[in-house]
């Protein structure tokens, strides 16, 4: 269910990030090792950055596999961006929306992705549809799970809440509503990157004044640290914070007798 990265630090070739590396993101598009939900990411992808001073970002996306787009290799040896978050996808249902459907889906300064599935989509999300202003659902890039998590977040980004409570507040209802959801959340706003462990993997890597967060290590370097899960991480140059998650199914569950002391 798709693989993606997120970079913040210095300038960096796109290409550098995403396909020298010898397991960068180009190649998990096809042979990801630590997938636990499907084995081919070949149903699009797309990469997003951050130009100069514009705190509106650029997006490069194709409904096909990453390998077979002539350009995008020329493309990546010459864009250089000190924010970078990029996706290579594995469609949970098959659709009609080619590349609207993958990410970075984007809005003002902007971008996310996600990576897991919504059980039972879109019957078991519809109460949350009510949430939202019509606007927002009738605008939505695409008729997938993604895109309407990722409606959920804007609507608390545009009503002022920060990206870490956006992200947890929308996992948590979204949970509560599909339990067994995987929601692996990536978002940047340009400066930071911010993120979701939720039932699939989630790494990092520092160095000084960068940081890489990912679905998988994109090479062997020991420094990678696995996120545990259940966890929220906010990255930026200098620094990456992780805060544990309230489980909405745990918060629930029946207590046995035994368990309670009785």
């Amino acid at each position: 269910m798709c693989r993606h990265l997120a970079y913040v630090g210095p300038e960096e070739p796109l290409g550098a990030l995403l396909v020298e590396p010898a397991h960068g993101l180009y190649r998990q598009s096809w042979a990801p090792r630590r997938q636990r939900y499907g084995t081919v990411n070949a149903d699009g992808f797309g990469v997003g950055w951050y130009a100069g001073d514009d705190p509106v970002p650029a997006r490069y996306r194709r409904a096909g596999p990453i390998w077979a787009d002539l350009s995008f290799a020329d493309l990546a040896r010459v864009v250089r961006s000190r924010v970078v978050l990029a996706a290579v996808r594995d469609a949970t249902l098959a659709g009609a929306d080619a590349e609207a459907a993958a990410a970075p889906f984007a809005a003002g300064p902007w971008l996310f992705s996600h990576n897991g599935a919504v059980p039972g989509w879109p019957g078991s999300l519809e109460p949350l549809a009510r949430s939202l202003p019509a606007a927002a659902v009738l605008s939505m890039e695409a008729r997938n799970d993604s895109a309407f998590v990722w409606a959920l977040v804007l609507a608390r980004l545009r009503a002022g809440d920060t990206e870490g409570q956006a992200l947890a507040d929308t996992v948590q209802e979204v949970a509560a509503a599909a339990p067994g959801s995987r929601l692996n959340l990536l978002l940047s706003n340009g400066d930071a990157v911010t993120a979701t462990a939720w039932g699939d993997t989630l790494w990092y890597l520092t160095e000084p004044g960068r940081a890489v967060v990912a679905s998988e290590p994109y090479d062997d370097d020991p420094r990678w640290q696995e996120v545990p899960d259940r966890t929220l991480l906010t990255a930026t140059r200098t620094e990456v914070l992780l805060t544990p998650l309230k489980d909405p199914s745990a918060e629930t569950a029946p207590v046995r007798p035994e368990e309670s002391g009785s």
